[in-house]
């Protein structure tokens, strides 16, 4: 399996649902071995193994979605903060303008 793929399935709810590539990669290993598994020792084997790493693997792709919203979430909020400096270095450049432009002996803010 590629790195790349995406791979889609269907929760306890029915509805479908894109799954990242590490867990999709983790899936596709585990899936192999639980087929070895099957082939050397029967079907009881994994039986009662099957669901809980299904939920483990349902766990985990839950935490990549929320890390990934926050890796978005950090990239929108670092815009906000490069925006705000900006602003405020701008704001502060004025100000200091304005400052020395009152200072100025015998000239006035505004000219005509």
């Amino acid at each position: 399996m590629e790195l790349d793929e995406v791979v889609l399935y269907h929760d306890d709810s029915g509805s479908s649902a894109v799954m990242s590539e590490r867990v999709s990669g983790l899936a596709s290993s585990i899936y192999r071995e639980f087929e070895r598994l099957i082939e050397r020792h029967g079907e009881e084997v994994v039986k009662e193994l099957m669901p809980l790493v299904v939920a483990v693997l349902e766990s985990l792709e839950a935490a990549c979605g929320v890390s990934q919203e926050r890796e978005v979430e950090l990239e929108l909020l670092k815009e906000d903060n490069e925006q705000l400096v900006t602003q405020y270095e701008r704001e502060k450049a004025l100000r200091r303008h304005a400052e020395e432009v009152s200072r100025s002996p015998g000239t006035s803010p505004v000219d005509d």
